[in-house]
């Protein structure tokens, strides 16, 4: 078992790096397989292949001990909006979400309405507030088939309490963007009947790695209209043949090994020390970053309390103050995004003091700015 500690003094980002909700640093564990599974492929040893047969397996297994559902329920995709691309065209009825979810959701429902008329989406109105039980409760019909929500906003870094969300649906799918907050965030992922996430931001294994997580009901319900050779339920160059039943028929080609590889390696540290360490450690850093906006008056407009947030701050100064911010931000090479008025700051557990000490002299050239 891995300590937190150890854990997070593995990590090899430059101080200044505060943007995890957009992508992470690799781990190096990532880069350590990557080089050896590419090794193997460049030297091509007699029998030396056989690791890469082995990936796809090991990555279920992998994300299976993190998220809790079984290895055949899980399929790996190379993205989220891939991922998520796959339920929306396999629905029929209505999907009840908020308009402003990230375009994952909302782009996959809208291609699949256009294209094969089956699926209904059905806008959640949050009054510009976040996702939560109560809100999806009072919108729901009965065409509703299934609920899509972000398990952390992207925008405001809210958690959404999938578990109430699970109670009052009842037993209308619930599907789960769990882009922002895979890795860091202990869900209780079991409620969801889809899961889907990426691997490149807090998992900290680069581009081209995700997953696509159902349950038993979802598999039932789900008709996998992207399925090609690599999902048929048997020797796809002797027939044509029908998918597999279950996660594995949401796949079209073999991905890449070397991908998967990556993926597996990350989860499998993560998996080492626990997400709950992570979450609580991470929490502490999310903490010192608010403090010192506080400090220097910076305006938070992201949740405060622990079980309302995650990764993400969000600092959201007045219009004319905003440039000012970023700016100073920028001149003092601390990394973040800033998008719609706001600026979004996202710590991991590797973000050590010369970073903090950055920010703190970015909030400090800021408040000299302004108060000019």
């Amino acid at each position: 078992m891995t300590t937190i500690d150890s854990y997070a003094a593995g990590f090899g980002e430059e101080p200044g790096f505060l943007d995890f909700a957009h992508v992470g640093p690799l781990a190096p564990s990532v880069i350590e397989e990557s080089q050896g599974q590419l090794e193997l492929l460049r030297r091509a040893r007699f029998g030396s292949l056989t690791s890469l047969d082995r990936q796809d397996e090991r990555v279920r297994d992998a994300v299976g001990a993190v998220t809790g559902f079984r290895s055949d329920q899980i399929a790996f995709q190379p993205n989220t909006s891939t991922g998520l691309m796959h339920v929306m065209f396999g629905l029929t009825g209505g999907v009840l979400f908020s308009p402003a979810e990230f375009p994952s959701i909302t782009y996959a429902a809208a291609r699949s309405a256009d294209a094969l008329g089956v699926l209904t989406p059905i806008h959640l109105d949050t009054a510009g507030g976040p996702v939560t039980p109560g809100v999806v409760r009072e919108q729901l019909t009965l065409n509703t088939a299934a609920v899509a929500v972000s398990l952390v906003d992207y925008r405001t870094g809210y958690l959404t309490d999938i578990e109430g969300i699970r109670q009052v649906i009842g037993d209308r799918l619930l599907i789960v963007d769990a882009m922002q907050g895979f890795g860091v965030v202990d869900a209780p992922y079991r409620v969801a009947d889809v899961v889907a996430s990426g691997g490149q931001k807090w998992v900290r294994a680069g581009w081209g790695t995700g997953f696509l997580a159902l349950s038993d009901r979802a598999a039932e319900h789900l008709t996998p209209v992207f399925s090609g050779f690599k999902a048929a339920d048997g020797d796809p160059l002797e027939e044509m043949l029908p998918p597999v039943h279950g996660a594995g028929a949401f796949t079209i080609s073999p991905p890449s090994p070397i991908a998967q590889a990556r993926f597996a390696a990350a989860l499998e540290g993560i998996a080492d020390v626990g997400v709950a360490a992570i979450g609580a450690r991470l929490a502490e850093k999310v903490s010192r970053v608010i403090e010192l906006a506080d400090e220097y008056a910076v305006p938070v407009s992201s949740s405060r309390a622990e079980n309302e947030r995650a990764g993400i701050v969000v600092l959201e100064p007045a219009a004319d103050q905003l440039t000012v911010l970023a700016a100073s931000l920028f001149n003092h090479g601390v990394s973040v995004t800033t998008r719609g008025g706001s600026v979004r700051v996202s710590p991991h557990v590797s973000t050590d003091d010369e970073t903090f000490d950055m920010l703190r002299a970015s909030f400090t050239s800021y408040a000299s700015a302004i108060t000019v």
